[in-house]
């Protein structure tokens, strides 16, 4: 167990020296955004999606975002069934009918390898729609060849890579000749609490009233809640 906290803390501290200055930049990006009322749309396949959805009606976290939800690509779905459409280059063509972007929505393909066609595809759609498209996934894959059918892997299409460093494998450790010990879901979380913190400091800059979830365990959360939910009702599923 040690070895696996020296490690994670290790890999924590070079991702947060390392994209420090990225996370202030796409802040303001967003937090721009944000105040022109857009919202923040997250995707991501298996246990990507699993990050998709740590940032959607999360106690301290943003108001404005929303996971993309297609089941399909869902670990509950069938981990096998997720993966296979995945890597399925007309899944998201067939599947995009819910899909919709707005004026000054942000798009953030989450992926750590970048190399399948439904990320790429959900983020081509992004770029179609002329909305910032940001990708949080690990650049230590950019020498596996992309396995969408423009050759394309996904930093190739988005906007801002913001870079997980997570290692080809994902595991931390290693016995037998075995990785073990994954890494992409507690650094991805860190990541996007990290950004979504930034932005919220952004925003505070120029307004008072901060577009934040209390935690629905506080006696005082509900008024707060509801009266942040009635001003995204319309872009965003709370039910």
């Amino acid at each position: 167990m040690q070895s696996y906290w020296k490690e994670i803390n290790s890999l924590l501290e070079q991702v947060a020296a390392l994209e420090k200055e990225n996370i202030d930049n796409i802040s303001k990006l967003i937090g721009d955004r944000i105040k022109k009322g857009g919202i923040v749309q997250l995707f991501g396949c298996g246990h990507s999606h699993l990050l998709a959805q740590e940032a959607y009606y999360r106690a301290g976290g943003l108001v404005p975002v929303a996971p993309i939800t297609i089941e399909p690509l869902m670990l509950h779905k069938g981990a096998l069934t997720s993966s296979q459409n995945e890597k399925d280059p007309t899944f998201i063509e067939r599947n995009n009918d819910h899909i919709s972007f707005q004026p000054n929505d942000i798009l953030i393909v989450i992926s750590t390898s970048g190399r399948n066609p439904a990320p790429i595809d959900m983020a081509f759609l992004g770029k179609k729609a002329g909305i910032l498209v940001i990708s949080l996934q690990s650049l230590n894959y950019k020498d596996q060849e992309g396995r969408h059918a423009s050759g394309k892997r996904l930093e190739d299409v988005v906007d801002i890579v913001l870079n997980t460093h997570i290692p080809v494998g994902d595991g931390l450790l290693s016995n037998k000749g075995l990785q073990y010990g994954p890494s992409s879901t507690v650094v991805g979380a860190a990541l996007l609490n990290a950004l979504i913190s930034q932005i919220i400091e952004e925003i505070s800059k120029e307004s008072d009233q901060l577009p934040v979830f209390k935690s629905a365990n506080l006696s005082d959360s509900q008024s707060h809640n509801e009266e942040m939910m009635e001003k995204y009702k319309n872009r965003i599923d709370f039910n």
